[in-house]
C-alpha cells in the first residue's frame, strides 16, 4: 500500500482555493518519478492495485458484515478522464451483492420537480454497501453554471453569485449529514490534461473498435475547457470538508490513476475500524449446539458401522445327525 504521507498530496486541505494548474495531471512525469522511471512506475501501481484489489475485497465483507456503516465514492471529471475504467478496475474484486453503481444523466420532468439533491438521495447506499456516483450532484454546481441556460426555469432567484453559494452550502450540509449518520463519502476528480484529453479523442476517432464512444457533444464541452476548470475549481474551494474532503488525481496516465484511487478507498474503510458482529450469550450456545450435533453426525454414522453384527443361533441337530 501507499504511504498516507504521500496520498495526502492530493488531498484538498478544507479552507484553501484551489487553483488546479497547481496539481499534475501526469504524476509520472514529476521530478520524483523521474528518478525511479515510468516502467517501474507502471510495474508497481499495477501491483499496487492488484494488491488493494485483495484488501477491498476483506473489508467490503467486513463493511456488509457489521451493518453498521455505509460507503459513497463520488466520481467527477471532464470527457474520456476514465472514470468508467477506473470504477471497473478498482471495484472488480468486490462482491457486486454489496455494491452498486449509478450514472446520472439529463434530470426527469419528475426530478426536475423536487430540489436538485432528490434524485441522489433516492440512490444512496444502504448500510453494509458501497455506492458509487459515475457523476453526481456535483453536476448541478458545474455543468450548469457553464451552461446556466440548462438550470430548471421553475427555481427561484437568478443563477448570480448568491445562487452558487447557497448550493455549495446544501452540497455540504447534505454530506454533512450523511457522515453524522454513517456514511463514509470520498470523492474523487480524475484530473486529465487537454493534451491527453485530445489523444483519447482521437483514438476514438480512429480505432473502430472505440467509434461508440465518441459523442459531439464531447467536442461541444470541450471548447468550453477554460469555464470548466474555473467551475471545478469553484466547486472544490467551496466544498472540500474536514469530513467529506475532494482528492484530485492525476488521470493522464490510467495505471497511475487506479492506483491511487484504490489505495485511498482501502486506506479509507480500514480506518473506520469495523468489526464483525458480536453474539448474544444465548446466540452462542445455539452455535455451539448445532456445531455438536454436526460433529456428533460423523461419529454416529462411524459407531454404526463399526458395531458387530449378532450371532445367528445354531440350530439343533437333526434327528438323522443324532442317530
Amino acid at each position: 500500500m501507499i504511504k498516507r504521507k504521500f496520498l495526502k498530496r492530493f488531498c484538498v486541505q478544507p479552507g484553501t482555493k484551489v487553483d488546479l494548474k497547481k496539481f499534475s495531471t501526469d504524476w509520472a512525469d514529476t521530478k520524483a518519478a523521474k528518478k525511479l522511471g515510468k516502467d517501474k512506475i507502471k510495474h508497481q501501481a499495477l501491483k499496487i492495485l492488484e494488491q488493494n484489489r485483495e484488501e477491498l475485497d476483506a473489508v467490503q465483507e467486513l463493511l456488509y458484515a457489521s451493518d453498521s456503516r455505509s460507503v459513497l465514492l463520488v466520481f467527477q471529471a471532464l470527457d474520456a478522464a476514465g472514470k468508467d475504467g477506473t470504477i471497473r478496475h478498482v471495484m472488480s474484486g468486490v462482491n457486486p451483492q454489496g455494491c452498486q453503481v449509478f450514472s446520472f444523466k439529463k434530470p426527469s420532468v419528475e426530478e426536475l420537480d423536487h430540489n436538485f439533491l432528490w434524485r441522489y438521495t433516492k440512490s444512496l447506499p444502504e448500510r453494509g454497501r458501497i455506492g458509487i456516483f459515475n457523476r453526481s450532484y456535483y453536476e448541478d454546481v458545474l455543468v450548469v453554471k457553464v451552461h446556466p441556460e440548462w438550470l430548471d426555469q421553475k427555481l427561484p432567484g437568478q443563477a448570480d453569485q448568491k445562487f452558487w453559494a447557497a448550493r455549495y452550502e446544501d452540497i455540504n450540509n447534505f454530506e454533512k449529514h450523511l457522515v453524522r449518520n454513517g456514511t463514509l463519502v470520498l470523492k474523487f476528480f480524475l484530473h486529465l490534461s487537454k493534451k491527453e484529453q485530445k489523444n483519447r479523442f482521437l483514438e476514438r476517432l480512429t480505432n473502430s473498435e472505440k467509434y461508440w464512444k465518441f459523442s459531439a457533444a464531447d467536442m461541444a464541452e470541450r471548447a468550453h475547457w477554460k469555464e470548466y476548470q474555473q467551475a471545478f475549481e469553484d466547486a472544490f474551494t467551496a466544498t472540500s470538508t474536514k469530513w467529506a474532503p475532494w482528492h484530485i488525481i492525476p488521470a493522464d496516465h490510467k495505471y497511475v490513476a487506479r492506483a491511487l484511487v484504490a489505495d485511498i478507498v482501502v486506506h479509507a474503510i480500514t480506518g473506520l475500524n469495523l468489526k464483525y458482529p458480536t453474539v448474544t450469550p444465548e446466540k452462542m450456545k445455539a452455535l455451539i449446539a448445532a456445531r455438536k450435533e454436526l460433529e456428533g453426525e460423523g461419529k454416529k454414522k462411524a459407531v454404526k458401522k463399526a458395531k458387530p453384527q449378532a450371532k445367528a443361533k445354531s440350530k439343533p441337530p437333526s434327528k438323522s445327525q443324532q442317530s
